[in-house]
């Protein structure tokens, strides 16, 4: 489903809020849930919610000093679609994910938390309704998964996995799983969703290929 209100790039804003947070993706028309803490981003929430509410989650790129690391080139925009306060000071959010964004360059602002100029127009495509109908080979995929979970010691919903739409199930499926920042950001930078299948098949059958903890006589991949 397009996102009401934001049809075409220029519609978006040329100055956002961004989040870094390694590990953490977010995806067009996906949510992610998340629990804010850390006062300056408790801050950014305040500020998004009383306008337009949008945050950009990004990555960093492991430079720059601890509290200041150097930002990944593109990121994804989202919008707060469920806010909640705890007892204890924190905020329950849910981003819904819009367009994603290229940095043309850090803004420097008064702000504790920082803000980029972003350039959606690459990313135009994100806020068209994905096709549901797209050819996806599912048996294969699911197996390629079952063997994937099984490796990690993992499990899922298989209910939930075998009843939902391919864009929906790729997307969960790039969100959720324990992949390291540097395949996330290869998942976010894929053109497309049958880009984002392909990069995730391939992580999948690596993954599935490499020896466990438990396979003492098993060769060790190449570092």
């Amino acid at each position: 489903m397009v996102n009401s209100g934001y049809r075409k790039a220029r519609d978006l804003p040329g100055v956002i809020p961004v989040f870094p947070l390694d590990g953490a993706l977010l995806l067009p028309g996906a949510v992610l849930p998340l629990q804010i803490f850390e006062p300056r981003y408790l801050n950014m929430v305040d500020d998004a919610m009383s306008g337009d509410r949008i945050i950009g989650m990004i990555q960093t790129r492991g430079e720059g000093d601890r509290r200041r690391p150097g930002l990944a080139q593109v990121g994804c925009a989202g919008r707060i679609t469920s806010y909640s306060e705890t007892g204890d000071g924190k905020y329950l959010i849910a981003l819904s994910g819009l367009c994603r964004f290229r940095v043309i360059a850090e803004v420097e602002v008064p702000t504790p938390y920082r803000q980029v100029q972003a350039d959606f127009a690459r990313f135009e495509v994100d806020l068209q309704a994905a096709d549901e109908t797209e050819a996806f080979e599912r048996v294969g995929f699911l197996n390629l998964l079952r063997r994937y979970l099984d490796h990690r010691g993992l499990g899922v919903e298989w209910d939930a996995v075998n009843a939902a739409p391919a864009p929906a199930l790729v997307n969960s499926l790039c969100m959720a799983l324990p992949f390291d920042p540097q395949e996330k950001q290869a998942l976010l930078e894929a053109p497309d969703l049958e880009g984002r299948r392909e990069v995730l098949t391939a992580l999948l059958e690596i993954d599935s290929a490499w020896p466990t903890a438990d396979d003492d006589d098993a060769p060790r991949p190449l570092q």
